[in-house]
């Protein structure tokens, strides 16, 4: 795998579809004057184009493509080059219906839309195979091509009989015998047994929707059929521009949630990309959160985003006003754009692009925003916004081998666990929250300005002085291991109710908790009890009383210390907070669901109690209400400082910093503008 992508400047720009525009070259000429004004240094090209660069089959049209490349190359900008796999041509749908998706009720889907093919199609792939070579062999050489974008958001599922055959390979590789199968499945219940590997069908609802194990695999199976496909593409990339890395745009979720995107599991799709990017928009000034609320969503996304690699990432698409698929497609306030353009850079991220340069005049994303609208103006507020950005990821240069602070705390999140746990027939379909969960304990620390890790089961858990790990239903015996080996060697780790509760192939542990979390934990597991919403408990912890919602676990002790007990109930005085002593570390268990003024007091203590606040933060007033996140390099420290409220703060600086983006010295008493930013670095 090619080495990461290397860059001598933070990118700036986005998606520009100079194809819908080939019959107005003016516009084109307006278009790169009003680029470079904008500080626009690269240019993501060719997503959806398909049509224009094969408009027949076999017959291929790449001059007025070579022109964009001439134009950005006279300009010194970079291009990320797109495979049109997310949106292929008319005729091949005619010619080809193999390569239509069928959904889980057997029906052909119509030619439309977008992502609209059959991973396993060997036609579809055979052609997403001849358009790359093409490409690769016209563009590969060009200066200003650093990185090859594969398709555009790939998702969704397709349940013809190709992927049937290739889901039924997939069963016999994982379990190698019927009779395995049926073990681990459970399939004596309701009568459900497979008789041979023909009988395997995707989860449908004219069929089989309740075979826990089944919707799991299949959902694993979707993930593991995307990244073959995945594979398959970027071969002729591989061989003919084995220097330029891939990536492919990875989502966040769809407000109001803020979650992340549950149809693929990043975490393992990211060892087949060499760079991470995504693609972010937040709904900014929403009438249900604060921008701080929703400040702190969007960074636990950036988190989890350059969690996977542990490396700086890209922000392959935002927006620079609003978007149009929101429920509410709000614009941006005054300071909107630039303050959260660059939060994305203060987590790690080294790019602001965007969807899109110019403006569609027409069809579904028509009024999506733009850098370019359909004034072509450069006196719209948007590009103002957008040239400030720019000039400022100039003036943030130095930063641009910097990285992310090494945090000391690290959050587990795993798909399979996220999967298994929506799809549990227990508890309550509305309250088991597991995002919004870790968004709840990540927040404390946000808050705090203290940095977290977003990590897998996969994950090195040494480099942490505290782990927590909410919620975990589905754990596997090597992940207590892990965590066995990680306490017992001095770490410190927080669990909470609903954890281990199912192994990995989603059967029950049998005859209690499992010994090695007894062991951990020091404690024994009984039962949960799942509240309806105008139920509470409550518990009291170091004099004061905290509200318990929607679960409560209740254990017995083993060789855990209580430190708070339940107030009401059945379960009155049975264990509600607990530590553990084991090995040469501590682990901690939350056993009910708590309003976040619990969590704010206890993760607090912990952050005194094993010195995770940064003693090197340049403002004297911890407790002023701006967000300082960390990029550094062996040399020097660089603070991004945010106010992300709309209204003015003060902030004491401890000594004297200079503002990268003024210039201007930052020394006691500053004043903060609503959504201002600042880096400071030290003189």
């Amino acid at each position: 795998m090619p080495n990461s992508l290397q860059i001598s400047k933070f990118l700036h720009g986005g998606d520009y579809n100079p194809e819908q525009w080939i019959d107005n070259p003016d516009i084109i000429d307006r278009d790169f004057t009003l680029f470079e004004q904008s500080k626009i240094n690269t240019f993501t090209l060719g997503i959806f184009a398909w049509t224009k660069l094969e408009p027949k089959e076999g017959v291929y049209d790449f001059e007025w493509l070579d022109n964009i490349f001439d134009r950005i190359e006279q300009q010194n900008g970079n291009i990320i080059l797109a495979t049109p796999s997310g949106a292929r041509p008319r005729w091949m749908s005619q010619k080809y219906p193999e390569i239509l998706r069928t959904n889980e009720q057997g029906k052909k889907l119509l030619f439309g839309e977008r992502h609209n093919h059959c991973l396993s199609s060997p036609v579809y792939r055979e052609k997403t195979q001849e358009i790359n070579r093409q490409l690769a062999k016209r563009y590969g050489h060009r200066k200003s091509l650093i990185l090859w974008h594969i398709s555009n958001e790939l998702g969704g599922e397709c349940h013809c009989e190709l992927c049937q055959e290739a889901f039924r390979k997939w069963m016999k590789n994982k379990y190698k015998t019927i009779d395995n199968l049926n073990k681990l499945y459970w399939s004596s219940f309701w009568s459900h047994q497979y008789n041979s590997w023909e009988e395997i069908h995707s989860p449908s609802i004219l069929g089989d929707t309740t075979s826990l194990s089944l919707n799991l695999d299949w959902k694993r199976f979707v993930t593991d059929q995307t990244i073959d496909f995945f594979e398959n593409e970027i071969k002729p990339l591989r061989e003919i521009t084995p220097d330029i890395p891939v990536t492919t745009n990875f989502m966040g979720g769809n407000p109001p949630d803020s979650s992340v995107y549950q149809g693929l599991d990043y975490q393992k799709f990211s060892g087949h990309v060499d760079v991470i990017s995504w693609d972010s928009y937040p709904n900014w000034s929403n009438d249900y959160e604060s921008a701080e609320d929703l400040a702190m969503k969007t960074a636990l996304m950036n988190d989890v985003m350059r969690g996977l690699k542990h490396d700086s990432y890209l922000i392959m698409e935002s927006t620079p006003s609003q978007v149009n698929w929101h429920p509410f497609n709000k614009s941006k306030r005054p300071g909107m754009h630039e303050m959260g353009s660059l939060q994305q850079i203060a987590h790690g991220a080294n790019s602001v692009l965007y969807f899109q340069l110019h403006q569609s005049r027409g069809s579904s994303e028509m009024f999506h925003g733009a850098v370019v609208t359909h004034g072509l103006s450069n006196q719209t507020r948007t590009f103002r916004d957008v040239s400030e950005v720019g000039r400022d990821l100039e003036r943030l240069q130095s930063l641009i081998k910097t990285k992310y602070i090494q945090p000391k705390i690290a959050i587990v999140f795993d798909y399979d666990n996220m999967w298994a746990l929506e799809d549990a027939r227990n508890y309550s379909d509305q309250t088991k929250s597991y995002w919004s969960t870790i968004q709840n304990h990540y927040s404390v620390f946000w808050h705090n300005n203290v940095p977290v890790d977003i990590i897998s089961t996969k994950d090195d858990l040494s480099p942490y002085t505290l782990i927590i790990d909410p919620m975990h239903f589905m754990m596997d015996k090597e992940f207590m291991n892990k965590i066995e080996k990680y306490v017992s060697l001095g770490g410190n780790i927080v669990g909470t109710y609903m954890t281990g509760i199912v192994n990995k192939n989603y059967l029950a542990y049998l005859g209690g908790w499992p010994q090695k979390l007894q062991k951990i934990y020091g404690l024994s597991y009984i039962e949960t009890d799942t509240l309806y919403p105008k139920q509470t408990n409550t518990v009291k912890w170091e004099g004061q009383k905290f509200t318990i919602l929607n679960y409560a676990d209740i254990f017995d002790l083993k060789e855990a210390r209580p430190l708070a007990h339940y107030e009401d109930d059945f379960y009155a005085k049975s264990p509600a907070l607990t530590e553990n002593n084991f090995g040469s570390g501590t682990a901690m268990m939350i056993a009910g669901r708590t309003e976040n003024t619990f969590l704010n007091k206890f993760y607090n203590k912990l952050l005194d109690k094993f010195s995770l606040r940064d003693s090197e933060s340049p403002l004297e007033n911890t407790d002023a209400n701006l967000n300082v996140q960390v990029r550094q390099d062996e040399n020097k420290t660089y603070y991004f400082i945010t106010n992300y409220s709309d209204s003015e703060q003060i902030a004491v600086f401890k000594d004297n910093y200079t503002n990268i983006l003024s210039g201007n010295s930052l020394n006691g008493p500053t004043t903060f503008a609503p959504y201002q930013v600042v880096v400071a670095t030290e003189d």
